[in-house]
């Protein structure tokens, strides 16, 4: 039987992550993974897009706050498990989806932190003011609770924590050439169009292009707005199902 959410949960949700946010926001892999690594990527391909930057800034914008969510959710659950302290949390009165929400929002805060630093560098290169900008707000606040979700989920079902990185590096690269950052998603072949539509990023990726560009490839911004948000609650509803789970 799935958790119902109540209210109390809701308030242990944000007393897990300030307690993640104090102990991990500092770790190496944090910074290096959900700091450095997306204002690094992002000012090259800007640099290196020249007059057609304004074209892959959205995308760019979305895959950095999808790695600085993703890398707190990886420092913080993967590391608890090995040391055995996640199973004290278990002990506490805290619903599993209560758990699942703090884990995600800590991952949440953390990326917001990372999106600040991504548009420092970006902003200078918008050309043009966003041509719906209250809906870029939007969209990036539920792009960070979606990613957020998904890399908690993928954190719990990691059993070793020594490939931690190099597993969310296997799921986290190819999301940079499948998610119409880069290449169209309409001009990719059938079956990697069917697997990119699979995806969190794509969504966020086509919403936030037509919050800043004002167009979109493939999906409509309502749609791709609606699926995040499905996403988002499923992920989180998958992840408590998985806590469940690991109670022996």
């Amino acid at each position: 039987m799935i958790d119902m959410l109540r209210l109390e949960d809701i308030i242990k949700a944000f007393y897990i992550a300030k307690k993640d946010i104090k102990e991990y926001y500092l770790k190496p892999p944090t910074i290096s993974w959900g700091i450095v690594f997306p204002v690094a990527f992002t000012l090259a391909f800007i640099l290196k897009g020249g007059h057609h930057a304004q074209e892959i800034i959205p995308g760019l914008i979305a895959l950095a706050l999808f790695f600085g969510t993703t890398s707190m959710a990886a420092a913080s659950i993967v590391f608890e498990r090995k040391i055995g302290s996640f199973e004290r949390l278990l002990l506490f009165p805290v619903s599993y989806i209560g758990i699942a929400l703090g884990k995600t929002l800590s991952s949440f805060m953390f990326g917001m932190v990372s999106l600040f630093a991504t548009l420092v560098v970006v902003l200078p290169f918008i050309l043009n003011i966003p041509t719906y900008s209250l809906f870029l707000v939007a969209v990036l606040i539920l792009s960070a609770l979606m990613f957020s979700a998904f890399g908690v989920f993928i954190s719990f079902l990691i059993k070793d924590p020594t490939n931690t990185m190099m597993i969310f590096n296997s799921i986290r690269l190819p999301m940079i050439f499948l998610c119409g950052i880069f290449i169209p998603i309409s001009s990719l072949p059938l079956p990697l169009r069917l697997i990119a539509f699979l995806l969190p990023l794509t969504y966020s990726v086509e919403a936030t292009r037509f919050a800043i560009n004002g167009n979109y490839d493939v999906v409509p911004p309502i749609e791709s707005i609606l699926l995040m948000l499905i996403i988002t609650i499923l992920l989180i509803l998958l992840t408590s199902i998985k806590i469940r789970r690991t109670i022996p």
